[in-house]
């Protein structure tokens, strides 16, 4: 089983995380490290992305030359921490609203705004308009060393439905209804969703690359 740390503390993309990327890999997030809150400044998702995996994997690898100084002192170590970072940066763009909420989609309604506080302006910001047209962007930044190995994306399509509908899922989860389905994120089952996600789509490419370096098996889902 391969080790993967992703840079984040948020509980519900660490577990869609471990559910797409399977048995093949060991997946933690930041929780319990003493890494500093990572600032999303970029103009876009890849930026925001890759700025988050290469600040970890620098901290992680000067956290290593310590390791590596203790344990030639002679003081026993065992090292918890994996070489590889991912990082994502992700959100909802609305065509009506000029690609808002965008890259400020957690932070929509402001700084640590709820899901269901960005979800109602979101609604308010739409209310009279008929184009609801909207998509999904993922971006999944590889970095090990303080250096970026790949970045790797996805998108899904849909529009934003009036009410919200469903209690699966996180952040606009309940108002995005893709392409092609009569369900919302937030109605769709885990199992579902993972086959059609932004997210889904972004780790499936990662794990396409990873299995080319001999690292990890097939994606759930």
């Amino acid at each position: 089983m391969f080790r993967l740390l992703l840079a984040t503390r948020n509980p519900h993309k660490l577990r869609e995380f471990s559910e797409l990327l399977g048995d093949g890999f060991q997946i933690r997030d930041l929780s319990g490290l003493e890494i500093p809150a990572l600032e999303e400044t970029g103009t876009s998702f890849e930026e925001n992305a890759i700025s988050k995996a290469i600040a970890v994997s620098r901290q992680l690898a000067e956290t290593s030359r310590r390791d590596v100084q203790t344990v030639r002192a002679g003081v026993e170590f065992q090292c918890a921490f994996p070489a590889l970072v991912i990082a994502d940066d992700s959100g909802l763009e609305v065509e009506s609203l000029n690609g808002a909420p965008g890259v400020f989609s957690a932070r929509y309604a402001g700084e640590n705004a709820t899901d269901q506080a960005n979800v109602e302006k979101l609604l308010g910001m739409l209310r009279g308009k008929a184009d609801r047209m909207a998509r999904f962007q993922c971006v999944v930044a590889l970095a090990r060393d303080g250096r970026l190995l790949g970045t790797f994306n996805g998108e899904v399509e849909g529009t934003v439905v009036d009410l919200p509908r469903g209690a699966q899922g996180f952040g606009y989860d309940p108002i995005f209804l893709p392409s092609g389905f009569n369900q919302t994120f937030g109605e769709m089952t885990p199992i579902l969703k993972n086959q059609i996600s932004h997210r889904a789509k972004a780790i499936a490419a990662l794990t396409i690359f990873l299995q080319r370096q001999g690292i990890g098996h097939q994606p759930r889902g």
